[in-house]
């Protein structure tokens, strides 16, 4: 198995309320009266207070062609990649020539050689260093690749491994484009970023490490398995058109849909295998795709709204991250972020534990899913299980 040490999310410095940048988006994008109203009802309508941008706000009237937004998209990814990847090693007591193994998982900077490649001198990684560089599955790809690093460090059991996300979808808006898809889009996406450190079941914490970062390994998580899933005829619902102008969004309203019809089935399906129900799972770790993608998720598995309260809690602060949103929300879940309901203090239980509520988050020996959605349309998920205290002392 593999046991998930850190996870560090990191946003871009260019911060902006959601209405700031609907009235600058609206600018750009459209000079209909009719369209412009229906874009501020629609930035206005996705459960969102703020975004981070790649560019500060006024920049994206500047931009023109897509050579010019992808290379930018590569540049500041990189630095956006390599704070993540610091972070994370920092908080695992590890330094780079320790990584065996780095994955990275992004829709939106293309180049080849690829992000990663530009991660290894940066960060002083091993030449040696094995990667696996990841494009296409969009929202799908943080927990994705939770599930290829766990495959990797359970095949190397001594290994460390690094997953890293980045998402610069503001690069990606479409000019004079008024289409309902990418009025939508400009108000959803934000840009950020993660890194997660991954090790073995071998794999011990450097001697002489803190008790503090003892403590972080003792805690983690352990991946216990893992389903991924695609839906036949839905290719059509998730994506993008790549031509001349760039990433063209594909975004169909019966997305939501999709994901209500097969969800709970598939997260059935891997809870079966490793001999647990529903009833069993005290942490949804689910990837904030937006209100309605949330609000399909709660309805198929029949969860309160405040089993999802880390997911509305990062939809609201940044907006949707493709690919880093999920594991956004999962930095959240381990640092114990507050999500109580209301009359409860953060962080903890209330004797009998309920399904899904967000207090139960954090006992020990608790079973956690994973769930993100992407381009295929397709379902990637993971199961975790926390440590028990048996484990926590030994």
């Amino acid at each position: 198995m593999s046991r998930i040490v850190a996870v560090a999310p990191v946003l871009p410095d260019h911060a902006y309320p959601q209405a700031q940048i609907a009235e600058q988006v609206a600018a750009l994008v459209t000079s209909d009266p009719a369209r412009r109203s229906l874009l501020l009802r629609l930035h206005g309508s996705c459960g969102i207070e703020t975004r981070h941008l790649a560019l500060p706000l006024e920049r994206y009237g500047t931009l023109t062609s897509f050579d010019e937004t992808n290379a930018l998209a590569l540049a500041l990814g990189t630095d956006l990649a390599e704070r993540a990847v610091r972070d994370a090693l920092r908080t695992a007591g590890l330094d780079p020539h320790d990584v065996d193994h780095l994955m990275l998982t992004t829709v939106t900077a293309i180049g080849a050689p690829s992000l990663d490649a530009a991660l290894v001198d940066r960060l002083g990684l091993r030449p040696d260093v094995t990667r696996l560089p990841s494009f296409g599955l969009g929202c799908a790809g943080g927990a994705a690749g939770l599930a290829r690093v766990h495959d990797h460090v359970t095949a190397h059991r001594d290994h460390v491994a690094v997953l890293v996300s980045v998402e610069l979808c503001s690069l990606t808006l479409q000019r004079d484009d008024d289409s309902t898809a990418n009025l939508v889009a400009s108000g959803l996406f934000g840009d950020g970023g993660a890194a997660v450190v991954m090790v073995g079941d071998d794999r011990e914490p450097p001697r002489g490490t803190s008790g503090a970062t003892r403590r972080v390994w003792a805690d983690a998580p352990r991946v216990v398995g893992a389903r991924s899933v695609l839906y036949p005829g839905s290719g059509d619902a998730l994506g993008w058109r790549v031509g001349a102008s760039g990433l063209r969004i594909v975004l169909s309203g019966g997305l939501p849909d999709v994901v209500r019809a097969h969800v709970a089935d598939d997260v059935k399906a891997l809870l079966t295998a490793h001999g647990a129900v529903l009833d069993d799972v005290r942490t949804w770790v689910v990837h904030a795709g937006g209100p309605k993608i949330l609000e399909a998720v709660q309805d198929a598995l029949d969860l309160p709204r405040d089993a999802l309260a880390r997911s509305w809690a990062s939809l609201a602060r940044a907006g949707n991250l493709s690919s880093a949103s999920v594991l956004h929300v999962l930095a959240d879940t381990l640092a114990g972020s507050p999500t109580s309901a209301p009359g409860t203090a953060a962080g903890t239980t209330t004797g009998a534990t309920t399904r899904g509520t967000a207090t139960a988050t954090d006992a020990p020996g608790a079973l956690g899913v994973v769930a993100a959605f992407g381009p295929g349309v397709g379902a990637e998920l993971v199961a975790l299980r926390w440590p028990s205290d048996e484990r926590r002392a030994a």
